[in-house]
């Protein structure tokens, strides 16, 4: 297994493709906000030889589904996302006016996570509700790697004071995370890496 990560957009996101010995691939979190960004993307899925097979986001806020849009008609594929989250990413437009960004978000396909594709991959969803009610992580069992999206970062974990956040049920996530194993790679939706050990102990 490969994973090749990007930081997209003014937010600085962390998008991810994760593919596999046979070239098939995943694209987590499109956040490429721009024509640059989107085409340092599609160079490397073309330069690497890759098929992609699905488009997952670990959340509907703006700043992980910059280039929803873009990579749906790229591709031809939905965005996988839990449904909790499908209408706050149909409400992308009241998000924009929330962080003042003065342009319209374009629609794209939605569909929940296909179990059956992820499981093609060896991953399995996680629903870690609290930074947003359809938050999800996605778990490499096998590789012990967690993409983690905002719910856990380096050093601290996502926000709880947007539309739909809790931390009460933040904390509730946190903890079942923090049952895997010491040595999981949590790979966040910002910043650096890090360890659910480490992340214990802070």
């Amino acid at each position: 297994m490969q994973i090749q990560s990007f930081t997209f957009g003014l937010f600085q996101t962390n998008t991810y493709v994760v593919s596999d010995a046979a070239g098939r691939a995943l694209l987590i979190d499109p956040a490429c906000s721009g024509r640059a960004e989107q085409t340092m993307l599609r160079n490397y899925i073309q330069a690497q030889g890759l098929q992609l097979t699905a488009i997952l986001a670990t959340h509907g806020h703006l700043d992980h589904l910059w280039g929803a849009a873009w990579a749906c008609r790229e591709w031809h594929l939905p965005v996988q996302m839990h449904a909790s989250d499908h209408p706050l990413a149909q409400a992308m437009q009241q998000q924009y006016d929330l962080f003042g960004v003065p342009m319209q978000p374009e629609p794209f396909p939605m569909e929940e996570p296909a179990t059956e594709t992820l499981c093609e991959q060896g991953i399995e969803v996680l629903h870690t509700p609290g930074h947003t009610p359809g938050s999800v992580c996605f778990y490499m069992s096998k590789e012990k790697v967690l993409f983690a999206g905002d719910t856990l970062f380096r050093m601290g974990y996502g926000r709880t004071d947007l539309p739909g956040g809790s931390t009460a049920q933040l904390i509730e996530s946190l903890e079942r995370l923090f049952t895997l194993p010491a040595d999981t790679h949590v790979l966040p939706g910002h910043g650096d890496s890090t360890t659910i050990g480490a992340e214990r102990r802070y």
